[in-house]
């Protein structure tokens, strides 16, 4: 039984969305038959909607190449001749393109970056098949997009991977001096509301947290602790090595520098931090109870911090202690409103969670010292431990 649908070149055949599409009279000489009929294999109208705009698509620019080029091309539906084949040769998938991003963009990197990149790909290649480039389409990367927020990710995860694909295609274009252009490039994603907003953790609660992690005394509450009154990303902390925790000196203090364990966010990033109150007793802790290399070796190896355990770990037990609203990123939120309350100057700030300041006259000069520093961090840990 054959059913017409709505969508446009789509009918139902046994509950099977075909897709079909008479061939234009002045290319028709190229083709045994008037009509291309295919199945797109698929019960799914919107799979068959965005299946049948990728074929018309990939129609038109072949009907297009037949009308400028008088050659006797036979596509039906995805027959080429040796000529674009050749002409394919330096136009690699999007497998190859993978690799030829990781051997120039890739020295240096840590596992992160490629496992990252691995999956956005994978990703791609499960949904669309692994094409030639030119070959994915914008109705393609719509596709893609719209799978990916029916996977439940949120607005800011899409738009990372969509991030790195089109740096992938990019490079590859400009690497071959390919003429097609990145189908991935101007894809719409909708700011949605289903974002996690990170609110900052009341001091008060801060205070509740702090008492509990000494009363625990473990490496996950030693980790919970350090960053509380350093306001230190997660994975700046998770990758600190022993030598990087200096309580010998006349002022205590974290040197946050790059290593093979994690990189950095931002150049900025890099500095030191002065260790007062509960990041100062869990530094304490960590030297005298962890032997290696890093300081929490049950997150971190050599060359990877595992962020994602340790967030699921302690963001977990946070839960049970406090709002489900609050994250291991939130005691960063928070502890810039700490300074803030004490008229910490907003350089001061930056210096202190290594945000980027986007003011020229922030960049000359030292900043500010570890003295002054810790005036700061001893007044807020004063007032709020």
């Amino acid at each position: 039984m054959v059913d017409k649908v709505k969508g446009k070149y789509l009918f139902q055949k046994r509950g099977v969305y075909y897709f079909s599409k008479q061939i234009p009279k002045d290319v028709r000489q190229h083709y045994s038959r008037n009509r291309i009929v295919q199945s797109l294999k698929t019960k799914s109208v919107k799979d068959a909607f965005y299946q049948s705009q990728n074929l018309l698509h990939k129609l038109n620019q072949h009907w297009f190449y037949l009308r400028v080029k008088d050659e006797n091309i036979l596509l039906f539906p995805y027959q080429f001749t040796q000529q674009i084949t050749q002409e394919r040769a330096q136009n690699p998938k999007l497998s190859n393109a993978l690799q030829t991003y990781f051997k120039l963009k890739g020295k240096g990197k840590g596992e992160i970056f490629f496992r990252a990149t691995r999956r956005a790909v994978r990703d791609v290649i499960a949904l669309l098949k692994d094409r030639y480039l030119n070959d994915y389409s914008t109705t393609d990367a719509a596709h893609f997009r719209d799978h990916l927020l029916d996977r439940g990710l949120v607005s800011s995860t899409v738009k990372r991977v969509f991030a790195i694909i089109r740096a992938i295609i990019n490079l590859s274009i400009q690497e071959y001096g390919l003429s097609c252009k990145n189908a991935f490039a101007r894809t719409y994603i909708p700011d949605l509301e289903d974002s996690i907003k990170r609110h900052p953790i009341p001091i008060d609660i801060i205070r509740d947290i702090q008492k509990e992690c000494i009363k625990i005394n473990d490496p996950n509450r030693w980790l919970i602790a350090l960053i509380s009154d350093t306001g230190m990303r997660l994975s700046e902390a998770l990758g600190l090595k022993i030598n990087d925790l200096k309580l010998d000196k006349e002022i205590p203090y974290l040197n946050i520098t790059p290593n093979s364990a994690r990189r950095l966010k931002t150049k900025s990033s890099e500095r030191q931090i002065p260790l007062v109150g509960s990041s100062l007793w869990a530094a304490r802790q960590i030297l005298v109870n962890v032997k290696g290399e890093f300081a929490f070796p049950h997150y971190t190896i050599k060359s990877y911090c595992y962020t994602n355990s340790a967030s699921a770990a302690l963001n977990k037990w946070l839960k049970t202690k406090i709002s489900k609203n609050f994250v291991m990123h939130s005691f960063r939120h928070s502890m810039r409103d700490r300074l803030r309350s004490i008229n910490c100057p907003t350089e001061m700030i930056d210096q202190i969670g290594g945000w980027s300041n986007t003011n020229v006259g922030s960049k000359y000069g030292k900043g500010y010292n570890l003295i002054e520093l810790k005036k700061k961090l001893k007044l807020i840990s004063q007032n709020f431990q």
